[in-house]
């Protein structure tokens, strides 16, 4: 299990093919990569679920190759067998979903072990390609930016003038201002997938440990998928702010994997407010500062040791979210689904509302 999604297999991915399998979305919800948080939020997993579908749907119209193969209808039933006579449900396209799905049906590769051979000599990656082969799932997130919101690591680890930000009336070309900020074109980065810790590398390194698949064709791969996602949601009323696709490389070719284009995954603004678990980071920053500050102080005391696991050091665990929080964020979830992909799948109040239920947090 993921921290948000557990994984289930039908069919095992091998050296020589892709296998088949699902994912299955739970309320859970992670924050600081600590993993599962003490609280559920309702109506969270199957918001991501529905979204994501939703998303890989637009990018399959496309053109765009993806591991996606459909959503399992919740009022199927228990006998509807998959169209590969397995005993898995049958997939389904998510316009024939009867309610909210919660599982997704997926193409499966290969995910080798990645060996941590301690501070100096840093993770294997060769180890992790001998395993992989042909057929693997590439151990990198490629990130894109069209906006530099409140939030994001950019502002720690550059300045606006690196963007060609530094003309425009007003702003510091040494400081990021308060508010968010749109970049001139997008921006693509990318960071380990597997390590403990995210870490941004430079375009050598992540060609490095992108193995057999090429590093250009994954900035490509994420250029379009941004383009994709960008358009959909200007299209619903929202500004997409920034996200990240992971890929798999089977038989030389790349395709999409994960999820794409949630408020997990991505930041999404609406109205200028945003739309993204980015509300519960800010309400932990804000009310639960000595987990948060002992989680950055984890990270950093982790890195001269010889376990690459921080959260051993972090003693104090995060606070439960009250109720109210809960509520407000699971309406959140549930009204930007429904406003995303203009079908009311879930009794949430509109988007508006949700939002303001949020400020007044």
């Amino acid at each position: 299990m993921t921290s948000v999604k557990e994984f289930r297999v039908d069919e095992p991915a091998t050296a020589d093919g892709l296998g088949r399998g699902r994912f299955v979305f739970t309320d859970a919800y992670s924050v600081f990569d600590w993993g599962q948080m003490p609280d559920a939020v309702p109506n969270k997993g199957a918001s991501l679920c529905a979204m994501g579908a939703f998303n890989f749907e637009l990018l399959e119209r496309e053109g765009i190759p993806t591991h996606y193969r459909g959503v399992t209808d919740p009022g199927a039933g228990e006998s509807a067998g998959g169209d590969d006579g397995s005993d898995a449900p049958a997939a389904v396209p998510l316009d024939e979903a009867s309610a909210p799905p919660t599982e997704m049906a997926i193409d499966l590769t290969q995910v080798p072990d990645l060996p941590y051979d301690g501070p100096h000599a840093g993770y294997d990656y060769d180890a992790f390609h001998a395993a992989g082969g042909e057929h693997y799932l590439v151990p990198l997130e490629v990130v894109f930016r069209n906006r530099v919101p409140v939030g994001s690591s950019l502002r720690r680890r550059a300045t606006p003038a690196e963007f060609g930000l530094g003309d425009r009336a007003g702003l510091d070309p040494d400081e990021w201002p308060d508010g968010p900020v749109d970049l001139p074109e997008p921006v693509v980065e990318f960071s380990t997938k597997y390590e403990q810790q995210d870490r941004y590398l430079t375009r050598a390194e992540a060609d490095e440990i992108a193995g057999a698949a090429d590093v250009d064709a994954l900035e490509s791969l994420a250029r379009d998928v941004n383009r994709v996602v960008t358009e959909r949601a200007d299209a619903a009323g929202f500004v997409h702010e920034d996200g990240k696709i992971e890929c798999l490389y089977a038989d030389g070719e790349l395709r999409v994997a994960d999820v794409v284009g949630t408020f997990d995954e991505n930041r999404f603004s609406y109205g200028g407010r945003g739309v993204s678990k980015e509300v519960v980071r800010q309400w932990y920053k804000a009310n639960d500062p000595d987990w948060v500050a002992a989680v950055k102080e984890a990270k950093a005391a982790v890195a001269d040791r010889d376990i690459d696991d921080w959260r051993e050091l972090c003693e104090p665990d995060p606070v439960s979210l009250p109720p109210e929080v809960v509520d407000a964020v699971s309406d959140l979830y549930a009204a930007g689904t429904n406003a995303y992909t203009e079908r009311d799948w879930f009794d949430a109040p509109d988007i508006e509302a949700a939002l303001d239920a949020v400020d007044d947090l």
